[in-house]
């Protein structure tokens, strides 16, 4: 929707008393040049730069683009520049709060304003993740028939949160986390502008690598916390921000992880990872971003359960009672006392020998299968308990291994297709080198052939 009266008057206010706005709204850039970081995506004909109307335009016109990006490296920045820069008209919309109804209501003065005054429209909308698979539908013809050039920004993976028909008709363009290097130069520019702190503070090196540990890559983070300990350091009377300082100010670095966002799954994948390496200081690392960031202790717990049959297997039988009963004591107790028991699992999976075997083994199985290699059940093998299955010769010839001394008889199992094929191969890690003799010992009295 176009800004309302209210949001025109606030505006208008910010532009007339910019001290009277957070530190990180005063130094959002003015331009696509004072833009920091981003390089990959600002080069002369990016799609950023012809947005901003440096390019062509006709058939050769920008695209719609959906960037995509951890907070705080730019997105809604990149937006706002746009909007300053360029001559079309501009709409911004929240997922949070807008819905169909507030979109068709952009589309309908887009396209009266093409048609009557030939103005081009550029709809910037936030966090377009939120929207459902309907309302981002809504977008559609907008952005196919160029009704409206869309900005989308999102922190999630685009390729699970926007769905395809969109992200087929608009330019991904990814934003990369700010290094360290871009955020000292972010600081220093705060610092000495007289949009910023107007050099009313020095920010001596340690305290600026500790700032920077803090931020994250987040120039949002950074900026916030910059103000913050700035102004505890003039109500001191103090000349520079000095590290106790800025430490009694922030309290401590938020915790990089989404739980709701494609991170949930990139920190659950490194816990699964740094378990299969057997590294148990890392693995107790993720575990408590996990934690720490609220994460639901049951998906946890199900992911120790999927490692302990994926990774250990056998070389530890141990390993799955372990994350089995962790799942059910964590669904009895909950967090904060959870906590020690997904430590408990977690030390113990990592620290278990390893082996893939199981996985190999049924991934293979599941291969020959797929590729139709089956075929019918060994007569001998088939249901013999019904009327009439004697005459058809099924169970005709079983030979029934408990009858034997050594307990296995040497008969067929598989079907004829798959006779000689060899699925499970044990490793000599830990207890499965029990199974490995177990393995190599039946298949020699089943008679079975090295394949």
């Amino acid at each position: 929707m176009e800004p309302d009266l209210f949001t025109a008057a606030a505006e208008e206010r910010q532009e007339k008393d910019p001290a009277g706005s957070p530190l990180a709204v005063r130094m959002r850039p003015r331009t696509l040049d004072e833009v920091v970081g981003q390089q990959h995506l600002l080069k002369p004909g990016s799609p950023l730069r012809r947005l901003v109307g440096e390019g062509s335009g006709g058939p050769a016109g920008p695209s719609s683009v959906i960037l995509w990006g951890p907070p705080g490296t730019g997105k809604t920045t990149l937006a706002y520049v746009v909007s300053k820069a360029t001559n079309k008209r501009f709409v911004e919309l929240s997922a949070i709060t807008a819905g169909v109804k507030e979109v068709r209501a952009v589309i309908d003065g887009a396209r009266r304003a093409t048609g009557g005054f030939g103005k081009e429209t550029v709809l910037f909308l936030d966090e377009i993740h939120r929207f459902s698979k309907a309302q981002q539908d809504s977008l559609l013809p907008a952005v196919e028939n160029r009704w409206v050039t869309l900005i989308a920004a999102t922190t999630e993976n685009p390729y699970f949160s926007v769905i395809s028909p969109l992200l087929s008709r608009s330019l991904l363009l990814t934003l990369e986390p700010l290094t360290d290097d871009d955020l000292r130069g972010l600081l220093k520019r705060a610092l000495a502008d007289e949009r910023g702190l107007k050099d009313a503070v020095a920010l001596p090196e340690d305290t600026e690598d500790h700032l920077l540990r803090i931020a994250g890559g987040d120039a949002r983070r950074a900026l916030t916390a910059l103000e913050a300990a700035a102004g505890a350091a003039l109500d001191k009377g103090e000349p520079e921000i000095s590290l106790t300082t800025l430490e009694e100010t922030v309290d401590r670095a938020a915790v990089k992880y989404d739980r709701d966002g494609d991170q949930h799954y990139d920190v659950a994948s490194a816990l699964i990872k740094s378990i299969r390496g057997s590294d148990v200081d890392a693995a107790l690392h993720y575990l408590a971003r996990m934690i720490d960031a609220g994460e639901d202790p049951r998906f946890i717990a199900r992911r120790l359960m999927i490692s302990a049959s994926e990774d250990i297997g056998l070389a530890d039988p141990n390993a799955l009672p372990i994350a089995v009963a962790a799942a059910q004591a964590v669904a009895m107790i909950g967090f904060p006392e959870a906590a020690l028991t997904l430590s408990h699992a977690t030390i113990a999976l990592a620290l278990a020998p390893k082996s893939n075997a199981a996985t190999t083994a049924i991934g293979a199985a599941m291969e020959d299968v797929r590729k139709g290699l089956a075929g019918p059940v060994p007569p001998h093998l088939r249901d013999g308990h019904y009327k009439g299955a004697a005459k058809l010769g099924h169970a005709q010839g079983y030979v029934y291994p408990h009858d034997l001394p050594e307990g296995i008889a040497e008969q067929q199992y598989a079907p004829d297709a798959l006779k000689d094929r060899e699925y499970y191969e044990p490793t000599r890690h830990g207890g499965e080198a029990r199974y490995a003799d177990a393995v190599e010992w039946t298949r020699k009295h089943l008679g079975r052939k090295r394949s």
